[in-house]
């Protein structure tokens, strides 16, 4: 639906040919309306069910859970919505909210974007349903582990940036009647998308222009002739100003590894494309610290070169 009205405006009222540009701008006119309406919906349903769910009950019960099971549950609950990393961020605001530690919400972020039933689908369709289950398999312990690890370096309690502070609002005199919790949570998705337009905006703007500009044969020239290990990296590095969804460049990826690029730096590329993306670290620094957004960027970057550089040397 989307796609369709997209087009529409592309092709049929502003009149553009054809090209690059008519990517840019359809690229652009898509994510922008899916990703409003997602994170609004997202953040409507997130505050309405934190009327039903007292903070410090929440707060408990993931601070008692025990051998990790937050975090597993938090990556598998990552994997079971089919978000690209700029919609996770509402949800990952919700587990701040709720009380959770730092590192649950950051399994929850690190995986959402990497794994989910439409990737899987897609996966199994190109490469099989071995590398498609090893790699979700991958994306979950990627999650958890960068979970763990982050919060043994920033602590419990998440660094925010100074704009991001107190986002959510108070949490005082939560309302109790039907209509007042639907009263509640709309004006929630308003005042907060309201803080938070422009910079996704801007997030979706640069994604947009590197999407529409950098062709997919860029990429096979640029890592064909590096090595099995530092193709990786720099496939990483290549990939985080991409803004894609899994799910949409797994099929690039495909054609890629078919032309002779090894297909964990295939996979390393297509990782940090969905899973950090240029457009989700402009919006989280609205919310988080930079320090804490380049140790979270820093620890998946080092997940992803570590599971690509086993997919190219283990024969799945």
């Amino acid at each position: 639906m989307f796609e369709t009205f997209a087009h529409f405006f592309v092709f049929e009222i502003l009149k553009l040919d054809s090209g690059r540009l008519a990517d840019v701008v359809e690229f652009f006119v898509v994510d922008t309306i899916k990703i409003s309406l997602l994170m609004l919906a997202v953040i409507f349903a997130i505050s309405f069910v934190r009327t039903f769910l007292p903070t410090d009950r929440l707060r408990r019960f993931f601070l008692n859970s025990r051998f990790g099971s937050a975090y597993f549950l938090a990556a598998i609950l990552g994997a079971a919505t089919p978000f690209c990393s700029c919609s996770s961020i509402p949800l990952f605001l919700g587990f701040l909210e709720a009380g959770a530690p730092a590192g649950v919400a950051f399994a929850f972020l690190a995986t959402s974007p990497l794994v989910n039933e439409v990737v899987f689908a897609v996966m199994v369709g190109n490469f099989g349903f071995g590398i498609a289950g090893i790699y979700a398999l991958g994306g979950i312990i990627l999650g958890v582990s960068a979970g763990i690890i982050l919060e043994k370096i920033l602590g419990k309690k998440i660094e925010t940036a100074k704009s991001g502070e107190n986002i959510f609002g108070t949490q005082s005199d939560l309302p109790t009647e039907f209509a007042e919790r639907v009263k509640y949570s709309a004006r929630r998705s308003a005042t907060i998308f309201g803080k938070m337009w422009w910079i996704i905006l801007l997030g979706i703007t640069v994604g947009a222009v590197i999407h529409g500009l950098v062709p997919a044969e860029f990429f096979l020239d640029t890592l064909g002739e590096k090595s099995k290990i530092w193709g990786v990296p720099a496939a990483v590095v290549l990939g985080i100003p991409i803004y894609a969804r899994s799910a949409s460049i797994v099929p690039i990826i495909f054609a890629l590894t078919a032309k002779g690029l090894p297909l964990g730096t295939a996979l390393a590329l297509m990782m940090s494309a969905a899973g950090l993306s240029l457009p989700e670290a402009v919006i989280l620094k609205k919310i988080i610290s930079w320090r804490a957004l380049l140790i979270f960027f820093a620890v998946v970057a080092s997940g992803i070169i570590l599971l690509g550089i086993v997919f190219n040397f283990v024969n799945f």
